[in-house]
């Protein structure tokens, strides 16, 4: 059975979006070399994505342009050649590999879990990581902690779960990267 991992990047104080759903100070370039070769070699690994409307839309507008392939060569590729699922009731997807999840959301990541192929990457997309979190559907998380207190947002976890140790990682910029088994 594929495992279902879902990645965010979070603040120290456990939120993925600020009170007003902004995500910009993730994203902020911390100057680390090492970091971003970490993201690149994360990006290439392989997984089939899983995203959320809004998620999906953001990704799609940057990802298969010329700026990201300039700017983060090896992720774009990654992006792009990734097979990628998208919960939604209300866009067609047009980005290259991508697959509407038709019907309940539950249902259908527990088929694709049951299916062959590769694992399959949350990214972002807090409603559905919550959602498949819930359920008893999420086998790891991966979290990015970045090095900024919001003091408020949206969290990952509507409910108490616990979680245990896999790996950790630090870099020289302040992030760390945490990933937890279900």
């Amino acid at each position: 059975m594929k495992k279902l991992r879902v990645f965010e990047s979070i603040s120290i104080d456990g939120y993925f979006t600020d009170a007003h759903s902004d995500i910009g100070w993730a994203h902020a370039d911390r100057g680390d070399a090492e970091f971003g070769e970490w993201v690149s070699g994360n990006a290439s690994k392989g997984d089939a994505l899983l995203f959320g409307r809004k998620t999906y839309q953001m990704m799609e507008a940057y990802w298969p342009t010329p700026i990201a392939a300039r700017e983060m060569p090896k992720v774009a590729q990654g992006m792009n050649a990734a097979k990628k699922y998208v919960a939604s009731q209300t866009i067609r997807p047009t980005w290259n590999n991508s697959h509407l999840l038709q019907g309940d959301l539950l249902k259908s990541v527990r088929d694709l879990k049951a299916s062959g192929g590769p694992d399959i990457t949350v990214l972002g997309s807090g409603s559905v990581a919550a959602q498949l979190g819930e359920a008893g559907l999420v086998d790891e998380y991966q979290f990015v902690i970045i090095p900024i207190a919001l003091g408020g947002g949206r969290a990952v976890f509507t409910k108490r779960a616990e979680l245990r140790l896999l790996e950790q990682r630090a870099f020289r910029c302040g992030n760390v990267v945490i990933t937890y088994g279900t």
